[in-house]
């Protein structure tokens, strides 16, 4: 499995969506285990993005078929970051 780091930015309609039911984000990360993607860590952050998740996935084509179809309901905004565990960048550089 693969980890990533999704960025994502709530549009307008999102905000209505969040505010009116805050456990919808619940029901995404249920939405994303359907889809093949385990969501490890999840944090509310201020600044430029309203969320930082850290999934993993089998691969770049589920992570990518999960971020398209989350982001077409124009609720959000993603950015998507494939990440390497820092232990298995250092096995590679030596």
């Amino acid at each position: 499995m693969a980890y990533y780091v999704i960025l994502s930015k709530l549009t307008d309609e999102g905000r209505k969506t969040l505010k009116q039911k805050p456990s919808r984000i619940f029901e995404v990360d249920k939405e994303l285990k359907a889809m093949g993607v385990k969501v490890k860590e999840q944090f509310a952050v201020l600044g430029p993005y309203d969320f930082v998740n850290i999934v993993e996935a089998p691969d770049n084509l589920t992570i990518m078929k999960a971020s398209t179809e989350i982001g077409s309901r124009g609720s959000v905004r993603i950015l998507t970051l494939p990440a390497i565990p820092i232990e298995e960048l250092v096995k590679k550089l030596k």
